[in-house]
């Protein structure tokens, strides 16, 4: 049996055949809310986030400490095309932990399409952009800690494993998005963002079935044969592996289909690619003698981290500000009447 296995493995890489990876790039299974923060909102601990170093010192020091986000799927953003943005279509879009009997939790996405008839469209995005360098450690309070000089940027982040990150991609020759449907002819694209923040959307397919499927892409471009590739030379040292992270979905509406209230709910999001780079045996360890991946990943490192928190400072900021009432009193002479029933007398 050995021999033979030998021998088929012999045949087969004589024949040029390429096996691919396959990895989960995000399972939003581990994206559920699992621990509460000071503001008292739910967050998924294991992509928690402190962006109080963003802000400026007119804060206190409870309110820095209200300043984190994560992954956690009520974080979600559902952005509307700008034409179909309105009061009652931003509020009733919205992403939300929803039960599934075959997997537990999934991301359940809410759509308030346009009635009219025209085209329309949603994406749905990570509450920041997913970083691929983050070696920081979160307690189970939440609280996070930077990581420190010793940091070995070779070892896997807190956003690989099914978080939205994946190292070391090459070609990819396909991808897979477990996706439930509700019979509506709605379509569905997901957004890959590669190391120099270039975007990629993949159109997957349509949602015109019932429960779940696997919606499947095979990109047309990757070559199976290695004969029939164009064959090129990388410098071993120093080289910078590849990534990609999950930019989220696009959920597209034709015009002519209806509009109002749409619902769909995804699983987890695979893909099948080529390393970039292949682990060898070498005499000398050329990164322990001179450092440069390790500078290099720090920057890449730096810039992530300089980038994150712009947005969600505001976002607090708005928070902050909104009111904490969700009705107003009117007082007839001792009474206090609730404002809703005192609207309708």
């Amino acid at each position: 049996m050995k021999r033979l296995f030998v021998f088929v493995a012999f045949s087969l890489a004589a024949l040029g055949t390429v096996f691919a990876d396959e990895n989960v790039l995000i399972d939003f299974s581990k994206l559920v809310p699992d621990i509460l923060l000071e503001q008292d909102h739910p967050q998924n601990r294991e992509t928690v986030m402190d962006y109080s170093n963003r802000a400026g010192t007119g804060y206190t020091a409870d309110q820095r400490a209200e300043m984190k986000t994560s992954l956690a799927i009520p974080n979600w953003i559902v952005n509307l095309a700008s034409s179909s943005r309105t009061v009652e279509n931003d509020v009733n879009s919205y992403t939300k932990v929803s039960t599934s009997r075959q997997f537990e939790n999934v991301l359940g996405v809410r759509v308030h399409f346009p009635v009219a008839s025209y085209n329309s469209y949603a994406s749905i995005k990570p509450p920041f952009d997913i970083p691929a360098y983050e070696f920081s450690t979160v307690d189970e309070q939440g609280v996070v800690t930077p990581p420190g000089e010793g940091v070995n940027f070779s070892e896997p982040t807190r956003f690989e494993d099914g978080h939205g990150v994946l190292k070391n991609v090459g070609a990819i020759k396909s991808m897979a998005v477990r996706a439930y449907g509700i019979n509506a002819p709605h379509s569905v694209s997901a957004v890959l963002i590669d190391g120099n923040g270039r975007s990629q959307t993949i159109f997957l397919g349509y949602l015109d079935f019932d429960g779940w499927a696997t919606l499947a892409w095979d990109n047309p471009q990757y070559i199976n044969d290695v004969r029939a590739r164009t064959l090129r030379i990388y410098q071993l040292y120093p080289s910078f592996a590849p990534y990609v992270r999950f930019g989220g979905f696009i959920i597209q509406r034709d015009g002519a289909s209806e509009g109002g209230d749409f619902v769909t709910y995804f699983k987890d999001v695979s893909l099948v690619y080529d390393k970039a780079q292949l682990e060898t045996e070498r005499d000398i360890d050329d990164e322990s003698e001179w450092g440069i991946v390790r500078e290099r990943e720090a920057a890449r490192h730096d810039r992530e981290f300089k980038n994150f928190g712009k947005s969600e400072v505001w976002r607090y900021v708005e928070g902050e500000k909104k009111a904490p009432e969700a009705y107003f009193t009117l007082r007839v002479g001792e009474q206090e009447e609730q404002a809703p029933e005192a609207a309708v007398q």
